[in-house]
């Protein structure tokens, strides 16, 4: 794995915003993608670009499978659920090494970069921007919990519109000239018309939308991002990847690293197997459309993208044989057939 990298990757490229199996290899410059050229190589290799998550919480790190039995609100909810107090408790030397262990997992797992809804106000941005210092993983930060937090980090990212009003803070965002994001449809519907009426640039989870928020969303063209393991992991239902498709935008995220680990390989499964989406279209969600969410110049292997790149073995136990390349890379391949990362 590096920065500014220049080489090449040769095998089957998934090559554009259609994911194209083509033979050949990805020429890269000082970090750019140079070419895409085909050509016949000897590689087993399946090349496709590096994955955006598109919401994470990996302060929780510091609390991995902590809180059986506990409902969503006992878990997360601020200022009292288990996670938030658990990071009150926790020393800044700790959580900042949490996060680094939790930085390089997602690098090695192919991740290049990360939308992170950020606890702890300006102190927990400045313990992000440490704890990716020295990672190549890119961490898109949104404050949250109050208007100097946002103006440190890139964005601001509001818990939930049932958790206060959050006017102020969306005014000052937009003067900031940031994006806003917000939780909403998670629990229940309730929170779904408030959540957007503050106009976000993106809303989170919308497990519990119904087709009147699905108008809203796609009228407003208003991104969402989709965590379907930790809906499944918090028992609060699952969304409809399908309906959320046809609708808007969708990317996908790890949400809370105490709920899951940040392997977007697993989040692409769950995808693909809770819809019948094509998954071209699954892997979009974990990749270009995320970029998209996040204005990042990643997600796609195009000449002028940056060169996040993964490679997997085509030959290896677990995709030998796969007659589907781009099948076999959203509902099959895992972090153990990665053969190379380029960040």
């Amino acid at each position: 794995m590096t920065g500014g990298a220049t080489g090449s990757l040769a095998g089957t490229i998934l090559r554009g915003r259609e994911f194209e199996p083509v033979e050949g290899r990805v020429v890269f410059e000082d970090g750019e993608i140079a070419s895409v050229e085909e050509t016949a190589v000897d590689s087993d290799r399946v090349v496709f670009p590096a994955f955006v998550n598109a919401h994470t919480h990996i302060g929780d790190s510091i609390a991995k499978e902590a809180g059986e039995g506990l409902t969503l609100e006992e878990l997360v909810a601020p200022p009292d659920g288990l996670k938030h107090r658990l990071l009150r408790e926790a020393s800044p030397e700790e959580l900042v090494a949490a996060m680094e262990r939790t930085l390089a997992y997602m690098a090695q797992a192919g991740t290049a970069a990360h939308l992170e809804f950020r606890e702890g106000g300006v102190a927990g941005v400045e313990a992000i921007e440490r704890a990716g210092a020295n990672a190549p993983v890119e961490s898109v930060v949104f404050g949250r919990e109050t208007v100097a937090a946002m103006e440190r980090a890139d964005g601001f990212g509001a818990s939930g519109a049932n958790d206060g009003d959050f006017a102020r803070e969306r005014t000052a965002t937009r003067r900031a000239g940031k994006p806003f994001g917000i939780h909403a449809g998670e629990v229940d519907a309730s929170d779904v018309h408030a959540a957007l009426d503050l106009d976000p640039d993106f809303v989170v989870h919308m497990v519990h939308a119904e087709p009147i928020h699905l108008d809203r969303v796609a009228d407003g063209d208003v991104p969402v991002v989709a965590c379907p393991r930790s809906n499944a992991a918090t028992n609060v239902g699952l969304p409809d990847i399908e309906a959320l498709h046809e609708a808007t935008t969708v990317a996908l995220g790890t949400d809370n690293v105490m709920l899951n680990a940040p392997s977007m390989f697993r989040e692409m499964e769950w995808a693909a197997k809770l819809s019948d989406l094509p998954a071209r279209d699954v892997l979009a969600m974990a990749t270009a459309n995320g970029a998209d969410v996040a204005d990042l110049n990643c997600g796609v292997i195009e000449p002028g993208r940056a060169a996040k790149l993964v490679a997997v073995d085509g030959g290896s136990r677990n995709l030998d044989g796969v007659r589907d390349v781009v099948r076999g890379v959203v509902r099959r391949a895992t972090v153990d057939d990665v053969d190379r990362v380029v960040l």
